[in-house]
């Protein structure tokens, strides 16, 4: 078997990816482990991990430095980033990372500010063409909040997982700081789960509409089948600048009236609904980097309904101890 290490960077909670990427290799018939690396080793995915390995934190100066020795050390071929506050670094090192063998699945710079930040985000969608919320600032709505659809969204700029964002019913619950501020889109949300290729082409897009969403994620959701949807997420993916990997759009849809709210430039925590419905993005990213035959088929099931619930992991705290110290110790 040939070998090809993962690592899944943040990984935080993210224990069902690790272990579909542990099933994506060993669907390609690849042998290598699936490392987990966080800034903490009380991560659930550091445990379920082949191996588990603590980072300094994305804030830090020598991040990047660390994820290199990691990835060197562990002959590690793909980084499968999760957490937006490191996609800017990881973006920005690219390179660095190829020339030791390793792809980080991770769009040009320029897509990964624009899906950073709300204000750019909606500039961008505006600016392309495609439809989107009304947007603006607590100072927009102040000038003129007669002429605003009430009630209206606030959310942090730069925020994720749901964390800060508001609804506001009148003027007085607006709040202060870098906020965007958003009209609310008629219809059921969706993330959509799309592929980008090495030449830009995104060949299928899975629409996941969310029934139920705890702390910013997805807890219950179905697959759904909507052309006009699927394209638009295609034609969305292949205009981004420098696209690449898995990504996933926000859209509110109602039948085929679709309103884009978000961009993200890495995958969602709801992905693994789009994996079990057949959408194998892991395995045909793997393929591509490999040169292989490529198996991908936009064949996956319409209709699955994931319904995500609390599971546990157990672990010594020696263990948690022993993993940061064999980190200390390089």
């Amino acid at each position: 078997m040939d070998r090809f290490g993962i690592l899944v960077s943040s990984a935080g909670r993210r224990g069902a990816l690790v272990a579909i990427l542990r099933r994506a290799l060993a669907n390609l018939g690849l042998d290598g482990p699936v490392v987990a690396s966080d800034v903490s080793g009380y991560s659930a995915a550091f445990h379920l991990a082949d191996r588990g390995l603590l980072v300094p934190p994305q804030s830090d100066p020598g991040f990047v430095d660390a994820l290199l020795e990691l990835c060197e050390r562990e002959a590690i071929r793909l980084v499968v980033p999760t957490h937006d506050g490191e996609l800017p670094p990881l973006a920005a090192a690219r390179d660095r990372f190829a020339a030791i063998g390793t792809t980080v699945s991770i769009s040009d710079p320029a897509t990964v500010a624009i899906g950073r930040d709300k204000a750019r985000t909606h500039a961008w969608l505006t600016a392309e063409g495609f439809p989107t919320v009304r947007q603006g600032t607590v100072t927009d709505v102040l000038a003129d909040a007669g002429s605003w659809r009430w009630p209206l969204v606030a959310k942090p700029r730069e925020g994720s997982a749901g964390i800060g964002v508001l609804r506001c019913q009148s003027v007085a619950d607006l709040p202060e700081g870098d906020v965007v501020v958003q009209e609310i889109a008629p219809g059921d949300e969706h993330t959509v789960d799309v592929l980008v290729r090495r030449d830009g082409r995104c060949p299928v897009a899975v629409p996941r509409r969310r029934l139920e969403v705890r702390s910013g994620e997805v807890s219950k959701g179905v697959t759904v089948r909507h052309p006009a949807l699927e394209d638009l997420a295609k034609r969305l993916a292949e205009a981004l600048p420098g696209a690449f990997g898995v990504l996933n759009v926000q859209v509110f849809a109602a039948g085929d009236e679709l309103r884009v709210i978000e961009v993200n430039a890495r995958y969602g925590g709801g992905f693994p609904l789009a994996y079990e419905a057949g959408a194998r993005l892991p395995e045909w990213t793997i393929e591509e980097l490999l040169g292989r035959p490529s198996t991908l088929a936009d064949d996956w099931r319409d209709g699955l309904v994931m319904l995500r619930y609390d599971d546990a992991v157990f672990v010594d705290a020696a263990a948690i101890e022993s993993a940061s110290s064999a980190y200390q110790l390089g």
